[in-house]
């Protein structure tokens, strides 16, 4: 019996040693937390923000649904930089050193919602974006150095509705890069050098139809040009705006002095050396305003309104003549025998006083 209890003691020792190794075992993977930061199970999320850290923690929990990064030295985002968090659906990595923003580091993130990259450095960000975060819903990208933007993303991002570039560098925006998000319901644009010209009248026409159909945006002024510095692009009639001439290879060459034309004609020409439109020629001009929804369907009302009331004055006319002739071809002759024959007797009688 005593050896029987001593067996059985000795295995429930092994059996419980055996659970506290695997406990150790698998506690680093789910429950560890990376130096410097700060993790919440309870609210999923970890905090690493002002570590001064120059890169993303490798080890994050897996669990981490919010990352906060802020404030931070990183200045470059591998590919796959979070890989380890596949569950994360917020991202703050606003006031580090960003100067691109690569779409390969953001692959294996398909829960990702909101992405923060505010006051970074940013100089472009790749149209490839959208197919690494389809399910992005707010990306906001104010305070960097943006001078420029894709003209398009390949593919619309169907799930966003938050698209802010305030405090850019942005001259131009493309409006196809707008129309490649259909649910976007507030863009933000202010405190960027916005030179209002040719180029930027897609994106006043499409911030019109925007605001008409209930979106949301601020104040994009103007820097350039010179007499419309401080205003806003939305506050600038139509008719003030020259629409762009696509760019043609057959332009090119217009720039060689042809037989019987002078040094100064071939300096005239639109397109400088490097095939491009000369932006002095973007300048405003008055031209007639350009077709828009509102305009168009207010100008279809008013020339009905004006072609109904044409034709009622044109009708009344008409029944006005038609009564006058009727009644004028009625009583025409008629009265007129009778006069005729009272003036032959007033002169019978004037002839018979005038023999007496």
């Amino acid at each position: 019996m005593l050896d029987e209890g001593l067996c059985c003691g000795t295995w429930a020792m092994k059996g419980t040693l055996l659970l506290v190794s695997s406990v150790g075992l698998l506690l680093p993977a789910v429950g560890s937390c990376p130096m410097k930061c700060v993790c919440h199970p309870s609210s999923n999320s970890v905090d690493c923000s002002g570590q001064e850290l120059s890169k993303v923690p490798p080890d994050l929990p897996p669990w981490t649904v919010t990352l906060l990064l802020q404030d931070n030295w990183i200045h470059w985002l591998p590919a796959l930089a979070f890989q380890s968090v596949p569950l994360l659906t917020t991202l703050n990595l606003s006031n580090n050193s960003l100067s691109n923003l690569a779409a390969e580091a953001f692959y294996g993130l398909p829960h990702l919602r909101v992405l923060n990259v505010t006051q970074n450095s940013l100089l472009s960000i790749e149209s490839s974006l959208a197919h690494a975060l389809p399910g992005l819903r707010e990306l906001d990208l104010s305070s960097n150095s943006l001078s420029i933007l894709p003209t398009s993303l390949g593919k619309p991002w169907e799930n966003l509705t938050v698209f802010a570039v305030q405090q850019n560098h942005l001259l131009h925006l493309d409006r196809e890069l707008l129309e490649a998000m259909p649910k976007v319901r507030l863009v933000l644009l202010k405190d960027n050098p916005w030179i209002c010209d040719c180029h930027l009248l897609g994106l006043k026409l499409w911030l019109e139809r925007f605001t008409f159909q209930g979106g949301e945006t601020d104040s994009a002024i103007c820097r350039l040009p010179e007499p419309w510095r401080g205003k806003a692009l939305l506050s600038i009639p139509h008719e003030l705006y020259h629409p762009c001439s696509l760019p043609s290879q057959d332009l090119a060459p217009s720039l060689v002095q042809q037989p019987g034309s002078s040094l100064q004609d071939a300096q005239k020409s639109p397109v400088n050396s490097s095939g491009q439109q000369d932006p002095l020629d973007c300048e405003v001009k008055p031209k007639a305003k350009p077709t828009n929804l509102r305009h168009a369907v207010a100008t279809v009302v008013i020339t009905g309104v004006v072609c109904g009331i044409v034709c009622l004055m044109m009708l009344a006319a008409a029944i006005y003549g038609c009564t006058y002739a009727a009644i004028t071809a009625q009583y025409q002759g008629r009265p007129l025998a009778p006069a005729r024959k009272s003036e032959k007797m007033g002169s019978k009688e004037l002839m018979d006083s005038s023999s007496a």
